[in-house]
């Protein structure tokens, strides 16, 4: 009787144990299968994401095209327009037949010509400022922000400042040209659309990071609001912003008060190792 029921208790013991490894065993089974499918979700996310930030990437670049291409147009266009009537008609006034006018016509034809040539001259000096301000050439970012920002001031559309509190040094002209260019765009935005009845730029810096900040009391972005807008076919000033600053390693942001009453946007970059901005 005692050594049946020790067999009884045995078997009950084996098949517990028996019940348990089996419980393990699907349990590790289960984990495993878990780990595979979690693993294999995570890969897809992270190729849509990769999939995503390409499309993201293209957009940005085939905006960089097109905002290339259109400014050659636009200087093609001029020199075409403006410059190439110019130079044709100082032409007609030196032709061959100078030789065989009186002294005074020669002198008069020599006049109207070099008038002509100094208008031409004129335009190709126009068309060259706007590729490259000589204020931004010639005595750097802080001068051609404030001189930017009190012709705006003059023309009484807008009371724009500008503060620059940590440009002790100039940066490299490339670096220099492109923050001008997209302070440029997001100065136009706001005169365009916004109506807004100030707007004031601040400069300075922050351990490694170079800041520009703008503010206003218009209409504006969030930055939920920008990045919509980057990844729509709309926007194309604010995709030639960004593609600006990638150039760069910088960054930018666009939100709201706290106090609700005026919007901000902030352009971030980073310092190298000489303190300028990449």
């Amino acid at each position: 009787m005692i050594l049946l029921q020790i067999a009884t208790a045995d078997n009950k013991v084996s098949t517990v144990l028996f019940l348990g490894t089996i419980g393990m065993l699907a349990l590790t089974i289960g984990l495993i299968v878990f780990i595979i499918f979690h693993q294999r979700k995570v890969i897809r996310y992270q190729m849509r994401l990769q999939g995503m930030e390409q499309d993201q990437q293209k957009m940005l670049l085939n905006a960089s095209i097109r905002m290339q291409e259109e400014e050659r147009q636009r200087i093609a266009a001029d020199l075409h327009d403006d410059a190439g009537p110019l130079l044709a008609t100082a032409r007609l006034y030196l032709n061959e037949n100078l030789v065989n006018l009186d002294k005074a016509s020669q002198l008069q034809s020599i006049y109207n010509a070099k008038q002509i040539i100094d208008d031409t001259i004129q335009l190709i000096r126009n068309i060259s400022h706007s590729l490259m301000p000589p204020t931004l050439k010639n005595f750097g970012l802080e001068s051609a922000v404030n001189d930017l920002f009190q012709k705006i001031s003059g023309s009484g559309s807008m009371n724009a400042s500008s503060r620059f509190h940590d440009y002790k040094e100039r940066l490299q002209p490339e670096t220099e040209l492109i923050i001008f260019r997209v302070i440029q765009e997001l100065v136009n935005n706001i005169l365009k659309h916004s109506n807004s009845s100030f707007i004031h730029l601040t400069q300075n810096t922050s351990g490694n990071k170079f800041f520009i900040r703008m503010h206003h009391d218009g209409r504006g972005l969030t930055q939920t609001d920008f990045e919509k807008l980057n990844k729509s076919n709309v926007g194309l000033g604010l995709k030639n912003i960004q593609s600006r600053l990638k150039v760069l390693h910088g960054r930018i942001f666009f939100e709201k008060d706290m106090s609700q009453t005026y919007y901000k946007v902030t352009i971030e970059l980073i310092k190298d190792e000489d303190g300028k901005p990449q």
